[in-house]
Parts: C-alpha cells; sequence; structure tokens
C-alpha cells in the first residue's frame, strides 16, 4: 500500500530524530474494540513526514490518512517545515503509546490522522475514522466541547502566544482552507483549534 523511504524530492540534510518508524501493519493494525471495515482501511496510506519539534531539530514522523488527500497533506507538511512551525510528535494512533486512545494522544500533543472511531460524546463516526481529518498539537490546539467550558485535552488552554498555536491568520490555516479543508477554530457551537477535516 505504502512505499517507505524518501523520494528524491524528500531529502534532508543533516540528523533527523525519528519520531515514529512503524511498519504499515503496525500502522494500521486494528483497534480490537473497534474493528475498521476493510474498505475503509484500504484506502488509507501512511505517509512519512518531516518537521521540526520543539528542540529545534528536524524529526520524522509517520502519519495515517486517506489516500485522495495524501499529496495535499504532504504539501502542508512541506509548508509548516519551511516556516519552521513546531510540532511534538507526529505518530500513528495504533502505536504502542496510544493504542487507539484519542485522549492520550491530545495529552501528548501529538499530530495525528486516521483513528477508527467515534466523535466524542456520540454515536456518530468522526471523519478521523476515514482518514478525511488531521489534528495538529492538540494539546497547544484543544477542543472545547462547550464555548468558555473545560478544554480537551485536560490541563490544555489556547494560548496564541505560543508557539506551535493555529490561529485564524496562519498560512497553514489559510492552505487548508484554500482546498476545500474545514478548520474546527471557525465552528461556532464548539472549538476544536486543532482539527482540519475535508469530508
Amino acid at each position: 500500500m505504502t512505499s517507505f523511504g524518501e523520494t528524491p524530492e524528500r531529502r534532508f540534510e543533516g540528523e533527523v530524530i525519528v519520531d515514529s518508524k512503524l511498519s504499515e501493519a503496525e500502522a494500521l493494525k486494528q483497534n480490537p474494540a473497534f474493528i475498521c471495515p476493510p474498505e475503509i482501511l484500504k484506502r488509507q496510506k501512511v505517509l512519512e513526514v518531516v518537521y521540526y519539534s520543539f528542540d529545534g531539530k528536524l524529526h520524522r514522523g509517520q502519519i495515517v490518512i486517506h489516500e485522495e488527500l495524501q499529496n495535499e497533506v504532504m504539501e502542508a507538511f512541506d509548508l509548516m517545515r519551511k516556516i519552521k512551525f513546531p510540532l511534538t510528535s507526529v505518530i500513528p494512533i495504533a502505536d504502542k503509546r496510544f493504542k487507539w486512545n484519542d485522549i492520550r494522544s491530545m495529552g501528548a500533543d501529538n499530530s495525528s490522522g486516521f483513528n477508527y472511531r467515534k466523535v466524542l460524546g456520540t454515536d456518530r463516526l468522526s471523519n478521523h475514522a476515514r482518514g478525511r481529518a488531521i489534528d495538529i498539537n492538540p494539546f497547544l490546539n484543544p477542543y472545547y466541547p462547550k464555548i468558555g467550558g473545560e478544554a480537551l485535552p485536560k490541563g490544555a488552554s489556547y494560548d496564541i502566544s505560543k508557539p506551535g498555536t493555529l490561529v485564524a491568520s496562519d498560512e497553514i490555516v489559510s492552505f487548508f482552507r484554500e482546498r476545500g479543508w474545514t478548520w474546527g477554530g471557525y465552528w461556532k457551537n464548539v472549538k476544536d483549534y486543532q482539527h482540519f477535516e475535508k469530508p
């Protein structure tokens, strides 16, 4: 399904710290408590991405996303690297550090894509369940189920003065919006500053 390793267009000089190096089988491993239908799973691609983390160094991680969106997602990560927008980590949710637990991944400020799960507090499938959404720095860009309410993950807060925080004027927000993605920071009844989706 996926070819790991850099193409000639994606060679990076200097030392790159590896945050995630899962095999395709590991990155697409199923949650035994909530099995993804094969017709959805087969459309997912495991992408290697390189980004600056908060230590100022280049890191390599992986994100799982729907095959139709892989080019746009790679371009988005290229942009983030170009402008040195820092990311804590980019590790698939199936990794043993998270075990498909979105709250655990958010608490670690881990950016991720595909996760076959329901929208929190509902019986409706999330766009993450189809690989058509990504979350970026979720601890810095938290989810507010109620305007003025408590943020998720617990202990998070939205402070636009901090590096790695997404704001409406960002090149990243503009990049996604120009390509038809929706940003949760623009939602009216809830705020999900980490979240981009393209249903």
